[in-house]
Formats: C-alpha cells, sequence, structure tokens
C-alpha cells in the first residue's frame, strides 16, 4: 500500500471523526458549565472586541467552523470547543462579546481567554489591549458575584455549581514568545534568568489557580505549554537556521517551566480542600509530531496551511485560500495548530489516559 494512499485513508478518517462532530446531537450533560482561562489556543472570540493586533476575526480562520470565522485562532474547533461539545455543553461564549443581559444569564460556561495574553500582566501588551490572566480572574469575580446570583437563588447553590463545573487553563505560551525571547520590548530576559523566570511563572499561575478556587473553582485542567521552539514563526525567526525541527533552547526554556507544574499541581491538590487538579501533558507528543511529521501523517509537515505574510507577520493573510487538506499540516497559521492537532489533543484529554492524568476529563466530570 503506497504511503500516499494511506495518507488519505487517514485524512478520511479524521474528516469523518469532524462530521461526527458537528453533527451529532448533544449526550448526556456531565457538567454543569466549563470556565476558560487562557491565549489564543483556547480564544473563542474575546479579542475581537479589544484594541490589539492579535485580532482573526476574517477568513480563512474558521473555514472548517460553523460559524465561520469567529475570533478563534485556528481553521475549526479548539481544544476547549471539543471539551465542551463532549461534556454535553453548547461552545463557550466569549465574555467580551455578551451583552450585560446576556451574561445574567449564561450558566453554561464563559469564556475569558485572550490570544497574545500571558501569566503576567505585561506579556502581550506590545500587540495592544489584551486581557491578561489576572484580568480573566477578575471578570470571572465579577461573573460569581454579580450575574450567577441572578441566575440561582441561593449562595449555596452557586457554590454546587461552581464545583461541579470544569475549569480549563491554557496560559504560558506568550510569556515567553511575547515577552522573554522580546528583549527589545520586555526587560524580563534581562531581570531573570531562566530559571528564575520559569520559577516566577509557577507561582503566579499557582495565585491565580488558588484566586479561582477562593471564588468557588474545584475541578481544574491546567495544561502545560508545547514546544514554541518548533513553532514556524520562531525556526524563521532564528538566523542562522537551526540544523534540527525546533529551537530546542526556546524548548528548554519552556521544559523549566513545564517541569514546574506537577509539583505545583500536586500541592494545591493536597493544600485546597475538595479540588482536583488534572495536568495536561501536551510537550512530548507535539515535540515528536515536529520531529517526524510524516511518522504521525502530517504530510504538509509544519508549513503553515493559510498563507501567512512576510515583515515578520506570522498570522494569516485577510482572503486567502489556504491548503486544501487541513489535516495534513501541523500548523494553521505561523503560531497556532489545525483542528486536527486541537482534536487529538482533546481527544487524548478526555478519554485517555496519558495526555491528562492522573485522571482523565471524562473521570473528572464524575467525581
Amino acid at each position: 500500500m503506497k504511503l500516499s494512499f494511506v495518507f488519505f485513508l487517514f485524512s478520511l478518517f479524521l474528516l469523518t471523526q469532524t462530521y461526527k462532530f458537528c453533527s451529532a446531537s448533544p449526550g448526556d450533560v456531565l457538567a454543569p458549565a466549563v470556565y476558560v482561562f487562557g491565549d489564543s489556543l483556547v480564544d473563542s472570540g474575546n479579542n475581537n472586541y479589544l484594541n490589539t493586533l492579535a485580532k482573526v476575526n476574517y477568513t480563512p480562520y474558521g473555514v472548517d467552523f460553523p460559524n465561520g470565522a469567529t475570533g478563534r485562532f485556528t481553521n475549526g474547533y479548539t481544544v476547549v470547543d471539543f471539551l465542551a461539545k463532549w461534556l454535553g455543553l453548547p461552545y463557550v461564549p466569549p465574555y467580551m462579546g455578551l451583552s450585560e443581559e446576556e451574561k445574567t444569564k449564561t450558566t453554561t460556561g464563559i469564556n475569558y481567554a485572550s490570544g497574545a495574553a500571558g501569566i503576567l500582566p505585561e506579556s502581550g501588551t506590545a500587540t495592544g489591549d489584551i486581557l491578561s490572566l489576572e484580568e480573566q480572574v477578575s471578570y470571572f469575580d465579577r461573573t460569581v458575584k454579580n450575574d450567577l446570583p441572578k441566575s440561582f437563588s441561593t449562595q449555596e447553590e452557586i457554590s454546587n455549581h461552581l464545583s461541579k463545573s470544569i475549569f480549563v487553563v491554557s496560559i504560558g505560551s506568550n510569556d515567553y514568545i511575547n515577552n522573554y525571547l522580546q528583549p527589545a520590548n520586555y526587560n524580563s530576559s534581562k531581570t531573570y534568568n531562566p530559571q528564575q523566570y520559569g520559577a516566577l511563572l509557577v507561582s503566579t499561575l499557582q495565585r491565580h489557580l488558588m484566586s479561582l478556587y477562593n471564588m468557588g473553582a474545584r475541578k481544574f485542567v491546567v495544561f502545560e505549554l508545547g514546544p514554541i521552539g518548533c513553532l514556524p514563526a520562531i525556526v524563521n525567526a532564528v538566523n542562522p537556521k537551526p540544523n534540527t525541527p525546533c529551537v530546542e533552547s526556546v524548548n528548554q526554556l519552556v521544559g523549566i517551566f513545564n517541569m514546574g507544574i506537577p509539583s505545583m499541581v500536586q500541592e494545591l491538590t493536597s493544600t485546597l480542600e475538595g479540588s482536583t487538579f488534572v495536568h495536561g501533558d501536551i510537550f512530548d507528543k507535539s515535540h515528536r509530531q515536529n520531529q517526524s511529521p510524516l511518522t504521525y501523517g502530517f504530510s504538509g509537515g509544519n508549513t503553515p496551511c493559510c498563507v501567512v505574510g512576510g515583515n515578520g507577520t506570522t498570522i494569516c493573510v485577510p482572503n486567502q485560500v489556504p491548503c486544501e487538506n487541513r489535516n495534513t499540516h501541523l500548523y494553521w497559521d505561523a503560531f497556532h495548530p489545525v483542528q486536527r492537532v486541537n482534536y487529538e489533543v482533546a481527544n487524548g484529554c478526555f478519554r485517555g489516559s496519558s495526555t491528562c492524568f492522573p485522571i482523565n476529563v471524562g473521570q473528572l466530570a464524575q467525581i
């Protein structure tokens, strides 16, 4: 059997799976809500309402999403879209896109994530107005104090709702991409060595997770960072070009942060009564895929699927036709994965035993 035919069959399988996902009616509701905090990997459109360069509310973004270009930084669904669907919930709406009345009636979850945002307040600010993790948590505080009381009769009902909801946190890449690795715009690399900076990010993230717990969150899914040294934008910006598929010196920086996540999660689980923390491990598999795309069925490799501009532009050029088969590429633009990659992460995290541990999201919902 020729290798190209194998790729065709695999792509056909993925398209079938996506069709099933799009057309299937909602099953059992496994959790009352999903609340999302993070960056462009999980942003569902908040940046559409902000004065920022990190905005993708135009085609070809959303070419494989039913509602078209919604502000998602990919061709179709994000990891959160898949998780919400499998939990029996609707798409998680962006906080900034809800009217004041809608905020008081939305009880199935809200997305506070913002493209280019980071754990540190200053990360990503060179792109314009974005929502840092601190601001995202602050908006959730408003939801708990001002909006949910209009849908629930008592504080006990709100507490019960939040304790059974799933809180997804996926953030930190921009603390490197749009901070530490940009010494012309930020002083962090001059102030902290890599170990100190990684420790700062982990401790700051831990503080915000504790804040969410104090507001009522109990079930957390915290993703580590992927190999950002493999991103086309990073690889293409290095001069001279690396001899390897990725800039491993950048991946080593990320590795310092990732090494701090398991111990932080373990500490929070043991100290915050009634909490359950799930760790999303996405670095290793993604790194292997970037090292050997063909082995994993990505015949298009790590070349962006859409047309990206010159002069350092790393997002899709508006209204250009993207590659025909998105499932053969690892990356949609120079920063973000295609829907297929998001599906694999979400599927492994929801049903598997290695992407998310010590339990998967399906098991987390049953607690």
